[in-house]
């Protein structure tokens, strides 16, 4: 059933592989570690908007902090990760098509070739230099 409501969106998503867009919300615990791996979506957006704490974004060359009341937008095409950038728990939503959605979704997967799966959702990783 696709849904157009929900009480309390922590844990669960408002949208479907059926609409054009997800919205989550999560929490980026505390810790010096990328929430995602350096990588680029080739034909979908991505946003973020900051609920509490702070988030650090890596945006092509750009680094930027967004905190409380922020918002980041990551172009298709644009090589992106992001972290906790704060001494705090940091809540967000995630607004994401649907195919960015079933990708979060696959590499979480136990045993998950994430290489693969990215690949196979018109995602690719990006190597560190």
């Amino acid at each position: 059933m696709r849904r157009v409501h929900v009480d309390q969106l922590a844990g669960t998503a408002i949208g479907s592989p059926d609409d054009n867009f997800v919205i989550v919300e999560w929490t980026a615990e505390v810790g010096d570690h990328w929430i995602a791996p350096l990588h680029v979506h080739d034909e979908d957006d991505e946003a973020w908007y900051v609920l509490s704490g702070a988030l650090g974004f890596r945006l092509g060359d750009e680094e930027v902090e967004a905190r409380a009341g922020s918002a980041v937008l990551a172009r298709r095409g644009t090589a992106h990760t992001f972290w906790n950038a704060g001494p705090r728990e940091a809540r967000y939503l995630l607004v994401m098509t649907p195919r960015i959605a079933r990708l979060v979704e696959e590499i979480h997967e136990p045993g998950a070739d994430v290489a693969a799966i990215f690949a196979a959702h018109k995602s690719r990783l990006v190597p560190e230099n």
